[in-house]
């Protein structure tokens, strides 16, 4: 589900079980799929992928060829960019910044 307010590029790819909602942009080759949610005003962009159950939510950045999965939550002001991974029940929040290819678990 796409909300009316979120923006998505027609490059983009949303799955049929995925949300957008809010104010929310997803733009490049990126892909929310899965259950996975965007919310407020997040950003996905370039080749990112958020998959599973995770959230990206606030104002976080995922961008790059990075990987939101498993029950992640990205939120706040967080940016996860390039070959970075955050999965399992990790958390990534308030202004933390996982980049090069760090990988967060938990």
């Amino acid at each position: 589900m796409v909300a009316d307010t979120a923006t998505v590029a027609d490059t983009a790819y949303i799955g049929p079980d995925a949300v957008v909602l809010g104010s929310a942009v997803v733009r490049g080759s990126a892909v929310v799929s899965d259950h996975a949610w965007v919310s407020d005003h997040a950003w996905v962009s370039g080749s990112a992928v958020v998959l599973g159950y995770a959230k990206v939510s606030g104002s976080a950045k995922v961008s790059g060829s990075a990987v939101v999965a498993d029950h992640a939550w990205v939120s706040g002001f967080a940016v996860v960019s390039d070959l970075a991974v955050v999965r399992d029940h990790a958390v990534v929040c308030d202004h933390d910044v996982v980049s090069g290819s760090d990988e967060v678990t938990e």
